[in-house]
């Protein structure tokens, strides 16, 4: 059962499959339990648990599954996720904290909202006939990953990671949280922020989140970038100039390249 964007096995046998490594992985395990090593860690995945990995970094290793292990896996396309993510830097430390621990243990009436988004999502596939489709897609896996926040939320959300590379990469994503991106997108300047070099924040950004630093620059400000082109009183030279882009050309080709669109087509 699939699209190009969205992919539902009933599962594990194709984690890690290099022609997934574009997919986030989504999965609820039914019964038995699943174990293997993510980023150097040893974990668990067992019944009542979802968990959520990021294919991409190739980091997944060491899969044993015992026979009563029953799951149901969703992949959904990086590009997909980016249309459908919420407009909240929530999901920015969910990821963070989930490259740690990609399993999230839910409670009896987490496990039963978790089914319900699954089984919706499989429903929404079986009708690719519907004229609104692909829209309702978007709302189905968007309902999806707001329930995965508030799980995460919920079970893990005042923990905080103590190692030195954590914290250096806490220290950056605050910077972005505070709205540094509008006027400050060179890696340089977050660098010399925390007072390390750049290839040094890169190497840490990509061993603590499996993405490099600019990805973590841009990912913020295509996210602000989308809320304000929604606002229709606002122009694209007003959006533009907040950013302190160059030129109004360099405001549409960075859209362009990070929204997949115009801003005037995506404001259609």
């Amino acid at each position: 059962m699939k699209t190009d964007d969205v992919i539902v096995i009933e599962n594990l046998d194709n984690i890690g499959d290099e022609s997934l490594s574009d997919y986030l992985l989504h999965s609820y395990c039914y019964s038995g339990e699943c174990t293997f090593t993510f980023n150097g860690r040893s974990h668990t995945f067992k019944a009542g648990d979802c968990m959520i990995l990021n294919q991409r970094s190739g980091l997944i290793k060491n899969i044993v599954q015992s026979p009563d292990f029953q799951c149901t896996t969703i992949y959904v396309s990086q590009s997909f996720i980016e249309v459908c993510t919420p407009e909240s830097n929530y999901g920015m430390k969910g990821h963070l904290a989930l490259f740690n621990n990609p399993v999230i243990r839910l409670n009896p009436e987490q496990q039963y909202v978790c089914r319900l988004n699954f089984d919706y999502i499989k429903s929404r596939l079986a009708v690719p006939h519907h004229h609104f489709h692909r829209l309702a897609m978007i709302n189905a896996i968007q309902c999806m990953i707001i329930d995965f926040f508030d799980f995460h939320a919920e079970n893990y959300g005042g923990q905080t990671i103590s190692n030195q590379y954590t914290k250096l990469m806490d220290s950056f994503l605050s910077l972005l949280e505070n709205g540094d991106y509008y006027h400050n997108r060179d890696l340089g300047y977050y660098a010399d922020k925390l007072c390390v070099t750049t290839k040094y924040l890169s190497d840490v950004s990509k061993k603590v989140s499996g993405f490099p630093a600019n990805y973590w620059i841009s990912r913020y400000t295509a996210l602000a970038i989308r809320r304000l082109l929604k606002d229709r009183n606002l122009s694209f030279t007003d959006i533009s100039e907040m950013f302190n882009f160059s030129s109004q050309s360099y405001f549409t080709r960075y859209v362009r390249k990070y929204l997949g669109t115009s801003p005037s087509d995506f404001r259609k």
